[in-house]
């Protein structure tokens, strides 16, 4: 009777069979997880072969040392590199490799839950595995959230997205295509419940800083307008220095960004949404000014949609950016082969395109050259981006009531 049981239970070896067979018949699986084990193992042999380079790794353990022994002002909390200019949220995460890797670089060299984003990039395996930047451990929850966003949820996306920027401000590039995506997705009380549990997060995790001396950390978490070294940019080095630094270059790319912005949501991101609508997510009164209930009429958003109006968003805001270090080339390296192929280039000029980027973050010191071509490329990628057609937001035959409350 026994041997009956575990007969019956026992799965056919047909079944066995037919799932291997599926397994391979999809070539994507097994590339994938060949890929991820062969990059383990090239992560393995760059910390083994390749010199660690000192960069910002012992200023963030003498600032997160600071803040371990009970200090509460910004101003205080300094490293070999200067002040702490980052929220309270890069203080939790690196006090927390401090205390698995006792300050050690080594230990932390392995970022096991990171090998997913790691690709053959030469430029970011050295960001990620040898100067271990916060600008990592950012993207990486800016990931997660994306995550949430496209599988709608979106009041969990925000507090993940709240964290990402908690680690580095950079992350708020993704802003303006996030808010237009939740006035597209939600009412508006449903926009302000999820800002206001994003806000919380930065209230939570600034707690002690804020109690104690806000000025000195919003003045320093939170500082828009800091000037980068004109000899560490990797873009505009074809810029003569005092040009760049000047608030007139600055107001320019600030314009050109916004600009850029307000084109691909007039043109591309809003194409197949009525002009009725458009006014409702421009004033958010769309319930009370048009007399419908915004829930029966704004669409559930596809997955597609949401990472391209994120992905598309944020790279304007690269291509504006005044200036680009190394290390935030992890910002945007991960949605490049995506935005490469919704362009309509040929397979071949898309190569090029990857390529020609990649070389241009390779080169070091950057150069007028290698900043030269790193904006033209990116004029190419933008303007593959503008002329491609857009994509058609809603999931089928779906209403809102599937999204979350």
């Amino acid at each position: 009777m026994a041997a009956e049981s575990v007969t019956q239970s026992s799965p056919p070896s047909h079944l066995h069979i037919k799932s291997t067979k599926a397994f391979f018949k999809n070539p994507k699986i097994p590339f994938a997880v060949a890929l991820l084990f062969a990059d383990a193992i090239l992560v393995f042999l760059i910390i083994t072969f390749v010199p660690y380079t000192k960069i910002d790794w012992d200023a963030y353990m003498s600032q997160v040392s600071g803040f371990l022994k009970g200090e509460r002002d910004y101003r205080k909390l300094e490293g070999d590199t200067g002040p702490l200019v980052y929220p309270a949220g890069f203080l939790y995460v690196y006090s927390a490799f401090q205390f698995f890797t006792a300050g050690q670089v080594y230990p932390a060299q392995v970022p096991w839950w990171a090998l997913c984003l790691l690709s053959l990039s030469k430029r970011v395996h050295s960001i990620f595995v040898l100067r271990l930047f916060n600008d990592c451990v950012a993207m990486t929850l800016l990931h997660a959230a994306l995550l949430l966003l496209m599988h709608r949820r979106w009041n969990l996306g925000l507090i993940v997205f709240s964290a990402a920027v908690s680690i580095k401000m950079n992350v708020l590039l993704y802003a303006p295509p996030l808010l237009l995506l939740m006035l597209k997705a939600m009412d508006i009380s449903g926009v302000l419940l999820a800002l206001a549990g994003a806000a919380l997060v930065q209230i939570l995790l600034g707690l002690p800083f804020l109690v104690s001396y806000p000025v000195a950390y919003i003045s320093r978490a939170f500082n828009l307008g800091r000037v980068f070294v004109h000899f560490w940019s990797v873009n505009f080095k074809f810029i003569p220095e005092p040009i760049f630094i000047s608030k007139g270059f600055a107001i320019f790319l600030l314009a050109a960004h916004l600009t850029l912005l307000a084109s691909f949501a007039h043109y591309r991101w809003c194409k197949y949404v009525s002009m009725r609508l458009r006014f409702a997510l421009l004033f958010s009164s769309y319930s009370t000014k048009f007399g419908k209930s915004s829930s029966s009429s704004i669409k559930v958003l596809t997955k597609e949609h949401v990472v391209t109006t994120m992905f598309v968003g944020n790279f304007i805001g690269i291509v504006c950016a005044r200036s680009l270090h190394y290390q935030f080339y992890s910002w945007y390296f991960f949605s490049l082969p995506y935005m490469l192929w919704i362009t309509h280039y040929p397979t071949f000029v898309r190569l090029i395109l990857f390529v020609g980027v990649e070389y241009c973050w390779n080169v070091y010191p950057s150069n007028s050259f290698s900043s030269a071509l790193l904006l033209f490329l990116h004029l190419i990628i933008l303007w593959g981006l503008c002329s491609a057609p857009p994509q058609y937001p809603y999931a089928q035959d779906k209403s809102s009531s599937h999204k979350e409350k």
